[in-house]
């Protein structure tokens, strides 16, 4: 009975009502997640390379914007995901004066606390290059800027990319807050649905746990699947500085 009960809810459980109604529970939260991740890690990459050639200007108003950049992001990773929803779902519509999806919110704000993650992970990863890399590129007659997009950032990437797909994990998980400002997401479906077969709550959530890990070990193995960007890049020297045409 119970597994009968299972099936009955299970389309329910995965799209929702649609195609007569709207995209909801599971492909709803697949949706919102991969449009999150994408945003949040370009947005996460761009912080990461304004901050490095902030850092790396000496100059007093340059030093001022890092510093500006460094608070709001560490204030998007202090303060909790719900609450960022909170923000995103009243002050976007105010901004824009335009009536704002409630998925694009929770996108907005999924993408922003991803970013300032990201860019975190980001900045360790280019620390982490050692500078003979940036000084060998400079030599090889590339501008600073070429030397950050074609040498150091590819490393970078390659170092932290389990950091990143971690994050990405994560904002798998945190839409399940959607349900704060209406969105019925894979969470919000499973509630839903308990509702309405009280009798079987392990069940239901149980399988909205399983569909939860099939998801999140999807994106686990992300870093697996992708090409190892900064493979090609030159490689250190015992002294720590590229070897050309090596």
């Amino acid at each position: 009975m119970t597994a009968e009960a299972l099936l009955r809810h299970l389309r329910y459980l995965l799209v929702g009502p649609f195609p007569d109604g709207p995209l909801s529970g599971a492909a709803l939260t697949l949706w919102m997640a991969l449009l999150a991740c994408a945003a949040s890690t370009a947005a996460g990459i761009a912080f990461a390379l304004l901050l490095d050639r902030l850092d790396n200007l000496d100059t007093r108003a340059a030093a001022g914007i890092a510093s500006a950049l460094r608070g709001m992001l560490a204030t998007l990773r202090a303060v909790p995901a719900l609450m960022v929803m909170f923000w995103a779902y009243f002050l976007i519509p105010m901004a824009l004066g335009v009536a704002v999806p409630e998925t694009a919110t929770v996108v907005a704000a999924l993408a922003a606390v991803g970013a300032a993650y990201i860019a975190q992970s980001l900045q360790a990863g280019l620390r982490a290059v050692g500078a003979g890399q940036r000084h060998a590129a400079l030599g090889l007659g590339m501008s600073p800027g070429q030397a950050l997009l074609a040498v150091v950032l590819p490393q970078a990437w390659r170092i932290m990319l389990p950091s990143i797909a971690n994050q990405w994990v994560s904002t798998v998980k945190d839409t399940s807050l959607a349900y704060i400002v209406g969105v019925v997401e894979l969470s919000t479906a499973a509630s839903q649905v308990n509702s309405r077969i009280v009798a079987y709550p392990a069940a239901v959530f149980g399988a909205v746990a399983l569909l939860y890990f099939v998801l999140c070990s999807g994106v686990e193995m992300l870093p697996g699947w992708l090409p190892r960007t900064g493979s090609s890049a030159p490689a250190p020297s015992r002294s720590g500085h590229a070897r050309v045409g090596a």
